[in-house]
């Protein structure tokens, strides 16, 4: 029998996913399952934050001061405002009139704007003003009353900087989409100020728009008709310069080539559009005569290209192939002295002679044409070169000449872009205002905010944020397992099965009867470890946990007892010296036990007594010795198992738990595996781990973990607990 796992490798996490109640373990339910669960698990924290939430909105909305919002409606027409342009006068593309419209936009919300109300309104006197906007001001109340408010240049300028500032804090430009008009709206806790403000915002920026306009033409005329003069004296004598050097230098300008980005222009004349005339066609003769030298140049072989071509020669050759055929079939049957094969032989002779006579006429044909290709490219270069040197000669003196061309151009742009600017602004000032008040505003006769049903929204949508996110938090914090699933997807170990929490029933109850769902959760436990080894259920097994009070002492004794009723003969050990227990379940003493035998007792069956449970035997823990540690540190236990193994088809061993004590790791020395044993939403992952690394630090061999006191809230998707189908399967859960 296999005994201490020294002997054989632990189990690779990933060579064993069981999950005795059907659901897949390895897989996480689905994601809106998961979502659920933690809405479930944490729903009272998430009800009251978000209650909270509802009445601090409503203290908060019934605590404000009311606002008044007045709205006045402008109709902004589109006006083309760049006066050196005239080239469109009913409308422009869409860019321009979102251009257009965007920059009215922003001289509505400007601070410019914003002063000139304040002065036209004498807002920086007026104490009402600022207490409407939730100002203190300091006038006395009879200052206020006479409206008499003396103040220091200093003063005055401070204040109506501070209401140039509340202005543009309560002020909101609203365009209407999809038209010209814009609302102008001011938000006061006064609703009389509100309405005059907005009318005298929208006002204002009327008259704004009109001193822009009509103030940028005063002495634009008569500054551009002096520049007028100017450029129409300088335009005329460039002109004049440019006409005079190009006769004295034969120069003919066909005209103006310009590259892709408008940043190189090259003057295109007579001789340099001969010159590249000529150019193409010497390349071309180039290419000629090149051409007729290589067919010159392959000789008269009969192998070249013109000699294939040549239409007399290839009939030559098949016939000769032909008769060079028969020939040799003829010489396969005849001496060469036959009269037909001489016959045929001199029907060769005469062929190569006519081949011959043909490659020798292309040959000369290739010769000649090469002269005369060699000749035409020779008389085309020489006309070339000539006029490479005229152009030259010209291009020396192009340079002046397109100083002049440049600055004509340059002048006759100044002049026209002058001359338009100088008509237009002739009429700049001429023309109705394209803005006009559409509404004025009324006195508003309700409150604009707060809104007590939107701020109960937003406040419902804020608290709904933070228990969300609360949840989210608590989620994180609480790392216990919950549900059958997290163990294969957190811990990468085998999963044997999941207990059910007995709240009211007692457990020795629930585990006498074989119906009871504690009972077929051990059954299936049971089942799952069947597919451990290679022999099925193992011989010898401990059971250990992270800490106490995880279930480990009911698994052990609730394995034994299920492995008893299948017809094999087992024994219980009472392992846990320190805190010894499942003498109590069991209803026998711990007078002696197993730390008699580690301290010398030779006899162990004098420790074992049978219990009430069939096929069951059992070894209490003994007396509690100084250190239990240094008892299982001997080979004694070791060669207990091996012999209890001898006796009993099983033996199953509860030991202390891991952290904290050595106990657990000396024993999985002594057996052939481990179950470990955790609690629901008890001890934490990183917990767990830590204990499942320190049996993994002395070679145990991990059969897989039970899942104790799993609550029904804890079940994820696939984890029901029907123990017992047919046997009462609504039975209410208690503890493990």
């Amino acid at each position: 029998m296999p005994q201490a796992s020294a002997s054989r490798p632990p189990v690779e996490r990933s060579d064993l996913l069981l999950e005795p109640q059907g659901g897949a373990a390895g897989l996480a339910p689905p994601l809106l399952l998961q979502y659920w669960q933690v809405l479930l698990r944490w729903r009272w924290v998430m009800g009251a934050i978000v209650a909270a939430a509802l009445i601090i909105g409503l203290i908060v909305t019934l605590l404000m001061t009311p606002d008044y919002t007045a709205t006045t409606r402008i109709d902004i027409s589109r006006e083309d405002k760049k006066i050196t342009n005239v080239e469109r006068v009913d409308t422009v593309d869409t860019g321009r009139d979102q251009e257009f419209y965007q920059t009215q936009y922003a001289l509505l919300g400007a601070e410019s704007l914003a002063e000139r109300v304040v002065k036209k309104l004498r807002l920086a006197s007026d104490p009402e003003f600022f207490r409407a906007s939730g100002v203190e001001d300091e006038t006395s109340d009879s200052q206020a009353a006479n409206g008499l408010v003396a103040m220091s240049p200093d003063e005055r300028s401070r204040r109506e900087k501070q209401a140039t500032a509340i202005l543009l804090g309560n002020v909101t430009i609203s365009p209407v989409r999809g038209s010209s008009l814009v609302d102008v709206q001011y938000t006061s806790h006064s609703p009389q100020i509100a309405a005059k403000i907005a009318n005298m915002w929208a006002q204002q920026f009327i008259e704004a728009t009109m001193a822009r306009r009509f103030g940028s033409t005063a002495d634009a005329r008569a500054f551009l008709e002096r520049q007028l003069a100017d450029l129409r004296g300088k335009l005329e004598d460039s002109e004049r310069s440019l006409v005079t050097y190009a006769s004295e230098k034969g120069i003919v300008a066909l005209g103006q080539t310009q590259s892709a980005d408008g940043k190189t222009r090259t003057e295109r004349t007579l001789v340099s559009s001969d010159l590249e005339a000529l150019n193409q066609a010497l390349a071309s003769a180039t290419a000629d005569r090149i051409a007729a030298q290589g067919k010159v140049g392959q000789g008269g072989g009969g192998s070249g290209l013109d000699a294939l071509a040549n239409n007399a020669a290839t009939v030559l050759r098949q016939r000769r192939a032909e008769i060079a055929s028969q020939y040799a079939r003829m010489m396969v049957q005849f001496e060469p002295g036959y009269p037909a094969a001489r016959e045929l032989q001199e029907q060769l002779r005469n062929l190569d002679g006519s081949i011959a006579r043909e490659e020798a006429r292309a040959v000369s044909t290739r010769s000649a044409d090469y002269s005369a290709a060699l000749k035409r490219e020779q008389g085309l270069r020489a006309e070339v070169e000539g006029l490479k040197n005229q152009l030259d000669t010209q291009q020396r003196s192009s340079i002046q000449f397109n100083i002049f061309q440049r600055e004509v151009d340059t002048n006759r742009e100044l002049y026209d872009g002058l001359l338009q600017r100088y008509k237009e602004i002739g009429v700049a000032g001429v023309g109705s205002n394209n803005i006009s008040i559409v509404d004025r505003a009324q006195v508003p006769g309700s409150p604009s905010s707060p809104i007590l049903l939107l701020n109960l929204a937003l406040a419902l949508l804020i608290g709904l944020g933070l228990a969300a996110l609360a949840a989210v938090a608590l989620e994180q914090i609480d790392e216990g397992l919950r549900d059958p699933g997290q163990v294969v997807r957190q811990l990468q170990v085998p999963l044997l099965g999941s207990v059910p929490r007995l709240d009211d029933e007692d457990r020795g109850t629930a585990l006498a009867d074989p119906k009871s769902p504690m009972s077929e959760a051990y059954l299936s436990i049971r089942s799952s470890l069947a597919f451990t080894t290679d022999h099925g259920v193992p011989r010898s097994i401990m059971v250990t946990s992270t800490r106490p009070a995880e279930g480990k002492t009911t698994t052990s004794f609730a394995l034994a007892q299920v492995l008893g009723r299948t017809g094999k003969s087992v024994l219980l050990i009472d392992a846990d010296m320190r805190s010894p227990s499942i003498h109590e379940i069991v209803g026998v003493t711990n007078g002696q036990g197993l730390s008699n035998f580690l301290a010398g007792a030779e006899d162990w069956r004098k420790l074992v007594g049978a219990t009430a449970s069939k096929g069951l035997s059992f070894m209490p823990a003994g007396p509690v010795p100084p250190s239990a540690a240094e008892l299982l540190s001997s080979d004694r236990m070791h060669s207990l198992i091996k012999e209890l193994g001898e006796h009993f088809d099983h033996v199953v061993v509860d030991s202390p738990p891991i952290l904290g004590l050595a106990d657990a790791p000396l024993l999985t020395r002594a057996v052939e595996g481990v179950i470990f044993v955790v609690e629901a939403d008890g001890v934490a992952v990183r917990g767990i781990r830590a204990a499942l690394d320190r049996l993994t630090s002395v070679n145990a061999h991990l059969f897989g973990v039970v899942l104790t006191k799993l609550s029904k809230r804890h079940s994820g998707y696939g984890y029901g607990y029907g123990y017992g189908y047919g046997y009462g399967a609504d039975a209410k859960p208690g503890p493990a």
